[in-house]
C-alpha cells in the first residue's frame, strides 16, 4: 500500500525517541517507504549520529517545551508547515515498588511519557487541523492495560497516556486525524539497560523490603539478550504503525506480540481477582 501523500509530495512524518531500538527502525523504514521522515533524539551526539547515517534528525527532549517548539518549528520550515504523521516513541520505564518511589522521581516518568508528549501533540494538532488530515500514533504497552509488580511508574504512566489517546480519539472524530496506539510486549531495545540506569539512579534498594526481589530483577534488566519470552524484533512495531499511516481508516489499537495479545483477552473474560492471580504468577517466574 502506497504512503498516504500530503498535497502530492512525500508525506512528513516526526519520530520521537530514535537514538536506538523502535524510533530508530522506524525512521529507517519509513524512510525506505517514501515517507518525508524526521527523526529526533534528546541528546546531541544522537542527533549527529542519526544524521551522519544520512537521517534528518533534530534535537527534541520531551522534558524541555522550548525544545519541543524548536524542533517543530524546524520541521515546518523545511516542509512549508505540514506535517502528516507523527509517532510518538520516546519513553522510558522506571523500575521499583510503589512505596519505594519518591514524589520527584514519579514526576519525572509522566514529565517525559506523558506531560511532554501531551505538549507536542497540542502543538501539532492545529498543523493538522489545517490541513484536513493527519495521524498522531502513540507507542504505549501491554502495561498500559495490565499492571506487573515492581513497574508501577511506567503502568502509571502508560494507563495515562491510554486515557489522553481514548478521549484524544472521541475529540478528533470527524477531523481527519486519526488516533492510534500501538501496545506492545516485549520487543528488543535498549528498554531494560535504561531502565536499570533508572533504578540504580533512583531507587535505594539496600534500604528497602523489596531488596531481595530488587536483587533478581536486575539479573533480568542485565541479562544479555531476550529476557521474557516471544520477544519480538522492533520491526513488528513498526509494521503497526505503518498500517496506522497508510490506512485509509486506522484501527484505535494495534496489539504487537503475543502477550498483549493473551491478556488483552483475559482482561475482557477474567474478574480483577482471577487476573491478578495470573499477573502474579508471571511476576514469580520473572523473580526465580
Amino acid at each position: 500500500m502506497p504512503a498516504v501523500p500530503v498535497k502530492n509530495t512525500p508525506a512528513p512524518v516526526l519520530i520521537t525517541g530514535c537514538s536506538s531500538g523502535i524510533g530508530l527502525c522506524a525512521a529507517r523504514t519509513l524512510g525506505q517507504r517514501g515517507f518525508q521522515v524526521f527523526a529526533s533524539c534528546r541528546r546531541e551526539q544522537d542527533v549527529q549520529r542519526l544524521r551522519d547515517e544520512g537521517l534528518r534528525c533534530l534535537r527534541l527532549d520531551l522534558e524541555d517545551s522550548a525544545s519541543i517548539q524548536a524542533a517543530l518549528d524546524e520541521l515546518l520550515e523545511e516542509t512549508g508547515g505540514r506535517l502528516y504523521g507523527l509517532f510518538n516513541n520516546a519513553g522510558y520505564g522506571q523500575p521499583g515498588a510503589v512505596e519505594d518511589l519518591r514524589r520527584e522521581v514519579l514526576r519525572a516518568q509522566f514529565e517525559t511519557n506523558v506531560f511532554g508528549t501531551l505538549e507536542l501533540i497540542s502543538r501539532v494538532i492545529p498543523v493538522m487541523r489545517r490541513q484536513g488530515e493527519g495521524r498522531i500514533i502513540q507507542n504505549s504497552s501491554v502495561l498500559g492495560f495490565v499492571a506487573l509488580q515492581y513497574r508501577g511508574a511506567y503502568n502509571a504512566s502508560k494507563y495515562a497516556l491510554e486515557g489522553l489517546y481514548d478521549t484524544l480519539r472521541l475529540e478528533l472524530a470527524g477531523t481527519g486525524i486519526g488516533v492510534s496506539l500501538v501496545e506492545p510486549g516485549p520487543i528488543e531495545s535498549r528498554f531494560r539497560a535504561n531502565a536499570y540506569e533508572k533504578f540504580l539512579a533512583n531507587i535505594d534498594a539496600g534500604a528497602s523490603v523489596h531488596r531481595d526481589t530488587y536483587t533478581t530483577m536486575v539479573q533480568r534488566l542485565t541479562k544479555p539478550g531476550p529476557a521474557a519470552p516471544f520477544t519480538l524484533p522492533a520491526e513488528a512495531v513498526v509494521t503497526k504503525v505503518l498500517h496506522a499511516l497508510e490506512s485509509p481508516r486506522p484501527r484505535p489499537r494495534y496489539y504487537v506480540t503475543f502477550p498483549t495479545y493473551l491478556f488483552g483477552t483475559l482482561k475482557r473474560v477474567l474478574s480483577t481477582r482471577m487476573l491478578d492471580r495470573l499477573l502474579l504468577r508471571v511476576s514469580r517466574r520473572e523473580q526465580r
